[in-house]
């Protein structure tokens, strides 16, 4: 078990975790923790192994300043949360395929002509991929590490609240990134709730799923 995890119950962590709104803002956690959480959520499965989701942890006083008039209605997570993460897409994810994949090799989990054969497979896919159909792939996969990172924070003892609402053509450009390149998935806020929150109801599941 990692050494900052304080709660292993798989029902609490799953089916009482809840969107917070507001945090206590003289919670923080330290970058060896926010490090030790990603690594986890860094676990999510991914299309071919691409593992195409970047974080951008921002936690300054300048870097939050930067982001709130990026993130509508949301300001109040920004102001008092520990960190707000924003996750991008790597639209170019396929460039660190012979690193993954060499270092499987290197630690014996595949033997070198599988992974030549994998990637003389999906590679071509991924370079001439329209640039939809990238965007697709990325959402797909960094959702994925999203709801997975989380669940890592309620394991940790933190509470998150995922936000769609922000300006999506000016995320990446504001952080330094190439906006052509990193596509904004989600932002996750993440910190210590100030309180108790309350149950939300979901669809029955018969409104949900058919067997056919």
């Amino acid at each position: 078990m990692k050494k900052n995890i304080k709660n292993n119950d798989f029902k609490d962590i799953v089916f009482n975790r809840h969107s917070i709104k507001n945090f206590d803002s003289n919670v923080k956690i330290s970058h060896e923790e926010m490090l030790e959480m990603i690594e986890e959520a860094a676990k999510a499965p991914s299309s071919v192994n691409m593992q195409p989701w970047r974080f951008v942890v921002v936690e300054s006083k300048e870097g939050k300043e930067k982001l709130r008039p990026l993130i509508r209605f949301n300001t109040n997570q920004n102001d008092t949360s520990s960190a707000m993460i924003i996750i991008f897409g790597d639209m170019k994810c396929y460039e660190k395929a012979e690193k993954i994949y060499g270092k499987a090799v290197e630690k014996g989990f595949m033997p070198e002509n599988v992974k030549k054969e994998l990637m003389d497979f999906f590679m071509p896919s991924y370079e001439n991929a329209t640039r939809e159909k990238m965007n697709d792939l990325v959402k797909i996969d960094s959702s994925l590490s999203a709801m997975q990172l989380m669940l890592v924070a309620r394991a940790h003892g933190y509470d998150t609240n995922p936000i769609g609402g922000f300006e999506d053509d000016q995320l990446a450009e504001a952080f330094g990134l190439d906006p052509e390149r990193y596509i904004p998935v989600i932002i996750i806020a993440i910190g210590k709730a100030d309180y108790t929150s309350f149950e939300s109801v979901r669809l029955d599941v018969e409104d949900i799923a058919s067997f056919k």
